[in-house]
């Protein structure tokens, strides 16, 4: 590593879901791998990179926007270097160039692994660069990780997505679906927890159709009852699950393993079967409403969210009802509302029925306070309750002011609580464990201002105090199977300050 290469630094921009969050921990961790460190939050980096969403409409002018705003910094300094990377580059390939010629490289879903190489021949060749592959070449999971957090972590258990849902356009960029071994992702977290880490999230486009690669229908009730073996791994979540895939042994597997948090993100995308059938979802809403019945039967204190689509090409009032009465009859914790964003190059975009603007704000209006209503109900049912947080870092925005912290509970309910009491032991850091009784719940968010019940310090905490994140080497592919991770498994690296 040279001097020069050690004083370069970089930042990243990441927008979308949390499987782009994850992929930017990957380009993270092969930056400092090839001697970048992050830069100073006051300074001016070396390097920024866009990791892309192209889910939204405004996805192309938030990005060309921030290009723009960046162009006098490149002009004033042209050693600095800027690379588009995801979703919308894998769209766009080398139209992001045209439109801005001031960046240096451009990279697709497929090949994250590229980026140092890509930014050294751009340097060395004095123009851009742009390589986009069609198809998976290396896993993201052999990639290095340097990890947001302390305490909790993503672990991707597939990429690509088999599903044709008409409005969405991932499949198309990220590809088929591809299964990781069991055997590595059971690796990969074990590595985790050795460095610290107390969460995981388990993460795929289809997170329970995992398996259908190598055969094994099941292999996702498997994968959370194989995490429960795991000593140290004090919570598990997965997301996102499509309903047509979602089978009783996950609940099963939900409800008998103690580290599985019982919580649950389920996409309705739509209540009316009419505008299911037109989406390409292959459940009904009687479907749907089924699975929540049976996850509630076994876990009545389980949280379950999901996504709404309003607007799709030829609702009309009747269908947009039907989701009203399934958002009643479901009582989401929360629900994600989305406006239908027409994308280029999915069948939804040259449907007819494109709805008027004014149309669907109004519906998603009435959806969004129905939700919040319900969401206000549940939230004051839990006053009272004890329950145990995950102390968060940066969650509550008037955290300063109030005095408060803030963490999660197991049902992934945000609560905003006030670090005091005789059972402090010295301060209360993210990543610490806190017991607390809720006494206040608002639509969004739960608050708990008596003194804590309980406070763990734990190794999490250490770390997140120490201002260290744990890096993870890349895990290759491996043979199927379920059970311990093997022992030279964990861990794999110190962690990266």
């Amino acid at each position: 590593m040279t001097e020069t290469q050690v004083r370069k630094t970089y930042q990243i921009r990441t927008f979308g879901c949390q499987m782009n969050v994850h992929d930017s921990e990957r380009l993270a961790g092969q930056l400092e791998e090839a001697g970048y460190v992050p830069a100073d939050a006051a300074g001016k980096p070396d390097l920024v990179v866009f990791n892309t969403c192209a889910v939204r409409e405004n996805a192309d002018n938030k990005l060309y926007g921030t290009l723009g705003h960046l162009r006098p910094d490149k002009v004033a300094n042209p050693g600095m270097q800027i690379a588009v990377g995801g979703c919308l580059a894998q769209k766009d390939r080398g139209e992001i160039v045209k439109r801005a010629p001031w960046v240096d490289v451009v990279f697709g879903t497929h090949n994250l692994g590229s980026l140092p190489t890509l930014l050294e021949r751009a340097r060395h060749n004095t123009e851009a660069e742009v390589e986009i592959l069609e198809s998976l070449e290396t896993f993201p999971s052999m990639l290095p990780a340097r990890r947001e957090s302390s305490y909790a972590s993503w672990v991707s258990v597939s990429v690509g997505c088999n599903n044709t849902c008409t409005f969405c356009i991932v499949p198309s960029l990220r590809g088929k679906e591809r299964d990781r071994r069991p055997g590595e992702i059971l690796a990969e977290v074990g590595a985790l927890v050795a460095e610290g880490v107390l969460e995981v999230t388990l993460l795929g486009q289809n997170v329970n159709s995992y398996g259908v690669e190598f055969g094994d229908r099941l292999a996702f009730g498997k994968l959370l009852r194989a995490c429960g073996g795991i000593d140290g791994l004090e919570r598990v979540r997965f997301t996102s699950p499509h309903p047509a895939a979602f089978t009783s042994d996950v609940i099963d597997a939900m409800a008998e393993t103690p580290n599985v948090c019982h919580q649950l993100h389920m996409p309705l995308q739509s209540g009316s079967d009419r505008v299911l059938r037109e989406m390409r979802r292959s459940y009904r809403s009687t479907r749907f409403l089924g699975i929540l019945e049976q996850v509630r039967s076994v876990m009545p204190d389980a949280a379950i969210t999901t996504d709404i689509i309003v607007g799709f090409p030829g609702e009309t009032e009747e269908d947009f009802q039907a989701t009203l009465d399934v958002v009643r009859e479901a009582r989401f914790a929360s629900a994600f509302t989305f406006q239908y964003s027409k994308r280029p190059g999915t069948p939804a975009a040259t449907m007819p029925g494109q709805l008027p603007k004014q149309v669907v704000q109004e519906r998603y209006d009435r959806l969004v306070e129905l939700q919040n209503e319900i969401s206000w109900e549940e939230n004051r049912a839990l006053v009272g309750r004890k329950v145990e947080l995950l102390v968060a870092e940066g969650e509550g925005r008037k955290d300063a002011a109030t005095h408060r912290m803030s963490g999660r509970a197991r049902d992934g309910r945000l609560v905003h609580f006030t670090p005091t009491g005789p059972a402090v032991d010295r301060a209360v850091r993210p990543g610490d464990v806190v017991e607390t009784v809720i006494s206040y719940g608002a639509p969004h968010h739960l608050v708990a201002d008596g003194d804590l019940r309980t406070h763990r310090r734990t190794r999490a905490g250490d770390n997140a105090e120490a201002g260290l994140r744990p890096t993870t080497n890349g895990v290759t592919l491996g043979l199927p199977g379920f059970g311990a991770p093997a022992a030279q498994a964990a861990p794999v690296s110190e962690c990266a300050r």
